[in-house]
């Protein structure tokens, strides 16, 4: 009876579509060819054959990388986006800074008291911007405020 080894690990079984090849692999590889076949045929004729089969696989170097380049299941694509990342976008420098939760809170019960004391008037504690406008004769500080009355309806 024959035996077939089945790896124990699933995660890393690709479907195969043709020729033994992944569907990502088929398309890197056709984009390959399709830029570097062209290629060559054009630069054949002026710089010799040896010189445009160079020229064709410089050129269709990064497909096959992309096509069969994997790490730590990781895409080529992947792996140059984060070294890209790391390395330029990000600051090299990255401070560690810790966000206290009971800081948080006591900022946050500070904003809630200033907030009430100045919906309900209470000028002590409220901030000095709110006092100066609440106390400015441009607020209407001088002049009647205009109550709304309710006129009965006949």
């Amino acid at each position: 009876m024959a035996y077939v080894p089945v790896p124990k690990d699933l995660t890393k079984i690709k479907t195969k579509v043709a020729f033994n090849l992944t569907k990502r692999q088929l398309v890197c590889f056709g984009g390959g060819a399709l830029i570097g076949v062209p290629l060559f045929f054009l630069l054949k004729g002026p710089v010799g054959t040896s010189t445009a089969a160079m020229c064709m696989m410089v050129v269709m170097l990064p497909f096959f990388l992309l096509a069969m380049y994997e790490k730590h299941g990781q895409p080529l694509e992947k792996i140059l986006g984060n070294i890209i990342r790391v390395s330029v976008i990000r600051p090299k420098e990255r401070p560690y800074r810790t966000n206290n939760f009971y800081a948080v809170l006591e900022r946050q019960a500070n904003l809630d008291e200033e907030v009430s004391h100045i919906v309900y008037g209470n000028q002590k504690l409220a901030a000095p911007a709110v006092r100066k406008k609440r106390n400015s004769p441009s607020a209407g500080s001088n002049q009647e405020k205009a109550v709304p009355c309710r006129q009965k309806a006949d």
